[in-house]
Parts: C-alpha cells; structure tokens; sequence
C-alpha cells in the first residue's frame, strides 16, 4: 500500500500548491469581492492541476493505478428489515409534519418549515451528507416503510406491471429534468403553498408507481432522488457490500473506490450521470451575465422569472442533450484511437483483446463524471447552504411564526457576516475551488483506472480516455469559470 499512499500524497501535494501559488480568492454570492479579486489565476492554477494529473496518470504503472482504488474490510453488519421500515415509516411522518407546515404555517418561505427543509437542509445540506455516510437515503426514504405496511404481500411479490430493460432509468431521467425545470423555471418554488401540492403529488404518484411496478424496481430505476442519492453514495470511502442474505460488508478505501469496477453498467445510468451533470452546470450557467445576454435579458434589470420561463426549460434541455453528445463524440474518438493502434501494431499483446464497444465504453466511462457532478453541488450551494440553514434553525424554533422559542436560542438573529468581508469570501471561494479541483482530480484517476480495466492493453487504455481526459480539463475551467462569473438575476 506504500505505493498508493505515496502516489495519494503527491495529488494532494498538488492540490494544496495549487492554492499558495494563487492568494487570490472568489466567491459566486459576493460579485462586488469577485470582481477586485483575479480570479483567473486560481482558474488556470486548477486546470493546471487536473491536466499535470491526467499527464502523471499516463506514466504511473498498472499496478500502481489499481492500488489508489484499493479497498479493505472493516466488519460485517447484520440486516435489520423491520428496523428499516420503522425508520422509514419515521421519515415519513417527518414528511407529515413539513407538509402541514406548509399548508398551514407562514408564507414567509424563510419562516416556514417545508421549503427550508427541502431546498435547504434536503437538497443542499443531505444529498451532500448522504454521499459521505453511504446510502442513508436507502433507509430515510419516505414510501417504503408505508409500502410495508399498507400494501399486500401477494402485489408486493408479483407487482402487476413491468418497466422493459431498455426504459431502466428513464423515468428518472425525465423526472431529474421536470425537477430541475421547477427549481430554476418556476415563478416561486419556494413559495410554502405551492410546494405543499408538489412534494404531495410527487409522493403519491412516486408510492402508486412502487405499487405498480414493486418498489425495489422503481427505486432503483425509476425515483429520480433514490437513483441520484444512491449515485452520490457510491463516492463514499465506506461502503456496504452485500456478503449474504442476513449480511452486509463494511468496507473502506479512496472516495469512489466502489465505481472502479467497469462491468455491466447501463447505458441508462451513464445518461442519468450525465444529466445531472448538466443540469447542475446549468443551474451555476442560469445567473450569469453570459447566459443574460445570450437570451436578450439586461442582467442589470432582471425582469423576473416569469418572463424568461421558456428560455430556462430550453437552456436545461439543450444543455443535457449538448453534455451528451459531447461525451459521447469523446467516447467515440477514442474508441477510433483505439481502433487506429489495434490496426496499427503488429505485437501479439496488443492483439488478445478487440477495441470494446461504444455502449460499453459509453457506460462505463460516463460514470467516472460523478465526483464533479458532487463536488459542484457542493460549491455551488455551499454558501446558501450557510445562509438558509440559520433560517432553518429559526423556523423550527418558532415552526407558527407566533413567537415560540423551543430550541432555547433566545434572541437569535440570522447573520450574513462571513458573506461582507474580503478575507472571509477568500476562505469560502478557496472551499468552494478546492472543491471542484478535488472532484475533477478524483474523476480523472477514476477514468483512468477503469479505462486500464476495459482495455488492458496500457496505451490503448491512454488513447482510449485521451480526449475524455480532455473534456475533464476543459470542464474544469467551465466549473471554477461559473463560481467566479458575475451574475444578474
């Protein structure tokens, strides 16, 4: 393990030099600091990073490569079922409790419980949780204790409907998209009415589906939150692996060491990776004075999102299907690279195994695209995240808005400070930076190791995610670009 140890110590070496050669620090909220700050200097210091990375990968030896991803046991842990389905039934009932708010509480959005909890302490602060700690979300999800509880033993068993192979994950793909349409194209997703009737006809709708269609099917391929956590989740340095009926294996190594393996992935779970990749680019793109001006809106007078409804549902489209395309064409390249050398070379090594295909190659390498899709959700929310959790904290101190202090916290007041002075923007955008750099150098050694999976041959391996490591250098560029891009709306 010495090796990998020594080869992990040189990316964070990397990584943290990056950041003494550059003092200079931005932050998305804070325009007016972002502008008297030379952000391109950090920008190019960590495109510098991830691309002298992708360099060094393509001279580490094999053996090298597949320790980085190693993993070791810690001990085993007994199924708990009906543990399980109490603890869900709890959430549930917590769910309960945001919805009644939200009917029934203040409309002030930062005083009410229900967009607090989803938009603040779900979306932002436990998908980010969920990813560090494992799949909690496996547990806390709020339809299967009720669908233990309520629905018979003999549908649960044989559910009347069936999704084919080939519409895996698409359901979860067009819910992923209506969502991410809602957050940035609605005229008030905040608004504590409003999401009452949303979250209330998307669990209804989501626990008629477990019903249909049995929900270990429909969690797993057709839940847009459960496919995304469970995504997320599998960046975590712990990870339960199955080892029998009655038993799981604790086990620990590198975040993302549970996606190393390359085999049998679906073509549709590459697309849902790629999705919410764009989408969560778009959401940083959305504000920005560029994306302003290319739909005709003076990012000085914003004139409110009900007016550019249709350009932000085409922006999020166009730039799922562009992301797509993109990965697609540098999947593609590379496996014509591939192709090139086989024709090529005449060693007898290089000829045992035939280029893999497109879809495979497709599938699997989609999925090394994760840790930036985390890491900009991260920075992207973090400093609303610091925000709005204060209000939370309120909110359910005094959940009527009618004076009430159940947490004790007397006379608190929400405080911004840390957003109004120079050297504490500084700190956050380096978090924020660092961030996105650490996503980005973990995508690309993930890249690499499964490349050297599906190709065996080495430089066959290194033609292969050439211009796939190409795209990880530009989109890192594009993603310290957004944190630093002034904005207008």
């Amino acid at each position: 393990m010495k090796p990998a140890i020594t080869c992990l110590a040189s990316v964070l070496t990397l990584l943290l030099l990056s950041a003494l050669f550059n003092p200079a620090i931005a932050h998305t909220t804070e325009q007016g600091f972002v502008l008297l700050l030379p952000t391109k200097v950090y920008i190019w210091s960590g495109v510098l990073a991830v691309l002298i990375t992708t360099l060094a990968l393509c001279v580490l030896p094999n053996k090298l490569s597949h320790q980085i991803f190693s993993d070791a046991n810690l001990f085993l842990i007994k199924q708990q079922p009906v543990a399980k389905t109490i603890v869900s039934l709890l959430s549930f009932c917590i769910l309960l409790l945001w919805l009644t708010s939200g009917l029934f509480g203040p409309h002030d959005p930062l005083k009410n419980i229900l967009p607090l909890s989803i938009w603040t302490l779900f979306w932002m602060g436990f998908v980010v949780l969920n990813a560090l700690l494992g799949n909690v979300w496996n547990w806390l999800n709020p339809w299967s204790g009720m669908y233990q509880l309520v629905v018979p033993k003999a549908i649960r068993e044989n559910p009347p409907l069936r999704i084919s192979e080939r519409l895996y994950y698409v359901p979860a793909i067009v819910l992923l998209f209506g969502c991410t349409a809602f957050v940035l194209a609605d005229i008030a997703p905040e608004d504590p009415l409003r999401l009452f009737w949303v979250v209330s006809v998307y669990w209804l709708t989501t626990f008629i589906a477990l019903i249909l269609f049995g929900d270990t099917v429909w969690l797993k391929y057709g839940e847009f939150l459960s496919v995304m956590l469970r995504a997320y989740s599998k960046l975590g340095p712990l990870q339960r692996v199955r080892h029998s009926t009655t038993h799981s294996q604790l086990r620990i190594g590198l975040p993302a060491w549970h996606l190393k393996k390359p085999l049998n992935r679906s073509m549709g779970f590459a697309c849902f990776i790629v999705t919410l990749l764009a989408c969560g680019s778009f959401d940083g793109l959305n504000e920005t004075f560029w994306w302003l001006a290319k739909i005709g809106v003076n990012p000085l007078a914003f004139p409110g999102r009900s007016a550019v409804v249709g350009q932000t549902v085409a922006g999020i489209l166009i730039a799922s299907v562009a992301l797509l395309v993109v990965v697609a064409l540098c999947i593609k390249l590379g496996l014509r690279l591939v192709a090139m050398h086989y024709r090529k070379s005449g060693d007898p090594s290089t000829l045992e195994k035939q280029p893999i295909s497109f879809r495979n190659a497709f599938a699997a390498m989609s999925v090394s695209l994760l840790p930036i899709a985390l890491a900009y959700h991260f920075a992207h929310y973090l400093t609303s995240f610091m925000v709005n959790a204060q209000y939370a904290l309120q909110a359910y101190s005094d959940p009527l808005n009618d004076g009430a202090d159940i947490l004790k916290l007397g006379q608190h007041f929400v405080s911004t400070g840390f957003l109004n002075t120079r050297d504490s923007v500084k700190i956050i955008w380096l978090t924020q930076g660092l961030a996105v750099v650490t996503g980005h150098l973990l995508s690309v050694l993930l890249a690499h190791n499964i490349a050297l999976q599906l190709h065996k041959n080495r430089t066959q391996a290194i033609l292969s995610q050439t211009p796939f490591a190409i795209l990880m250098v530009g989109y890192t560029f594009l993603g310290l670009w957004l944190l630093a891009a002034p904005r207008g709306a």
